[in-house]
């Protein structure tokens, strides 16, 4: 038996679709516990890309059983769009490779258009959300006047919140932030149509996830975004709007701590960013520029292009003690091959001294220096190495001092977006 958890070490976009698919070979569940679809995962099988946003990687493989936890807010519209979307690859989905859990909440029509008009108003002080509605339909799960799954498959108890929370957020769409209301029976009737088409795959999740580890099953739990973008965590308030962190899953799938043997954090090589924020490492030069078009660091879900900058272990540090990580797996390290000169952070000079955790207050961040250590680099063939033993040296070096530093493992040694071109080190 094996519950082990897949979690963002950075800022995310680390890879951790690539990694839940490739370790999802082992598993027999694979569960989604938290975010939206806000969040894009990309995997590579063969010839073929897959850009998912909301169903979990392990939809890949046929005989594994994919689960969208509580912890997950859900657009019935995106959740269908993605399903045509995969179907048109050849991957059917069905309610045997499908779960979606009856205590998630719905992502509505008016929580993208409060999202949008959210982030007019807020002008330059903006966040940088997604406009997808996450933040809206959290707020409504944290205030308790959400709409969940399990209310919208039974007709008269949808139709009587919706009524209530219609009349509620077309006041504020048009009499705060100057938007057009929303009509009521264009979305009643859509959305019982959404209902009825997910109905065979809404089922309890957490006895079904609970059933699964009690009879000897490996079950995965898949996180999006990174643990800088956790809602207690992260470098608040430019972060998502649940817990992206270790702990996220025991409330977004419903199950207790104890039944967690393992948690990998998934860290690029080098640290990436999207959106406003303090970034220590950023490299606003021609470097930042080689590395996001080497890596091509764009948006799944926007197109944004990404910050980039070194390697920050003070981040991957304080992502190993926030979540317990028990290893780390290295992405894109062969994005770094060609540089003579690689850099690490090491630590932040802040107020006269060199701290090694990631403070709270933005503008403390803001006023950090990045201590680095110099490393040599290596060589383009690095993605062609299958095995640790056929990684350049100073790769090696590198990845030794990712273990020195945090005081974590690295278990897995990604080189390249295919599923062979990744290497176990230590078995999970």
């Amino acid at each position: 038996m094996s519950a082990f958890i897949i979690l963002g070490a950075q800022w995310g976009d680390e890879g951790k679709g690539k990694m839940t698919d490739y370790l999802a070979e082992g598993a027999d569940v694979v569960v989604r516990f938290q975010g939206g679809n806000n969040a894009g995962h990309t995997v590579v099988v063969g010839e073929k890309e897959y850009k998912l946003h909301l169903i979990p990687s392990g939809i890949l493989y046929k005989d594994k059983l994919n689960v969208i936890g509580n912890g997950v807010v859900v657009d019935p519209e995106a959740l269908f769009i993605e399903m045509d979307y995969l179907e048109a690859l050849g991957e059917k989905i069905t309610p045997e490779r499908l779960m979606i859990s009856d205590r998630s909440q719905v992502i509505m029509p008016y929580h993208k258009e409060l999202d949008n008009l959210y982030e007019i108003a807020r002008g330059t002080n903006d966040i940088g959300t997604t406009k997808k509605g996450i933040g809206p339909c959290y707020t409504d799960k944290a205030e308790r006047s959400g709409i969940r799954v399990c209310d919208l498959l039974k007709k008269d108890v949808f139709k009587e919140k919706l009524k209530t929370s219609l009349a509620m957020k077309n006041d504020i769409i048009t009499k705060v932030l100057g938007g057009k209301a929303l009509d009521f029976d264009i979305i009643y009737n859509q959305y019982l149509e959404y209902a009825e088409k997910m109905r065979p795959f809404v089922k309890d999740i957490s006895v079904k996830v609970f059933d699964a580890i009690k009879s000897g099953k490996n079950v995965l739990f898949e996180g999006a975004q990174g643990t800088l973008l956790d809602i207690d965590y992260g470098s608040y308030p430019f972060v998502t709007s649940s817990n992206t962190i270790a702990g996220g899953v025991c409330i977004g799938a419903g199950i207790g701590p104890t039944m967690i043997t393992n948690a990998v954090g998934i860290a690029k090589a080098y640290t990436t960013r999207v959106g406003k924020g303090p970034f220590p490492t950023e490299l606003n030069d021609e470097v930042g520029d080689w590395i996001r078009e080497k890596g091509f660091e764009f948006g799944v879900t926007t197109g944004r292009a990404r910050r980039c900058g070194w390697l920050d272990l003070v981040i991957l540090k304080t992502a190993a003690r926030i979540s317990g990580l028990t290893s780390f797996a290295v992405t894109k390290i062969d994005t770094l091959a060609g540089l003579e000169k690689i850099k690490i952070c090491v630590g932040y000079e802040f107020e006269g001294s060199i701290i090694d955790y990631f403070p709270a207050s933005l503008e403390d961040l803001a006023s950090c220096v990045p201590v680095y250590e110099e490393f040599d680099g290596w060589d383009e063939n690095i993605a062609e190495a299958r095995s640790y033993d056929e990684l350049p040296e100073n790769a090696k070096i590198y990845l030794k001092k990712i273990e020195e530093f945090t005081g974590v493992k690295v278990s897995i040694v990604s080189v390249g977006p295919k599923r062979d071109q990744t290497m176990v080190l230590t078995e999970i």
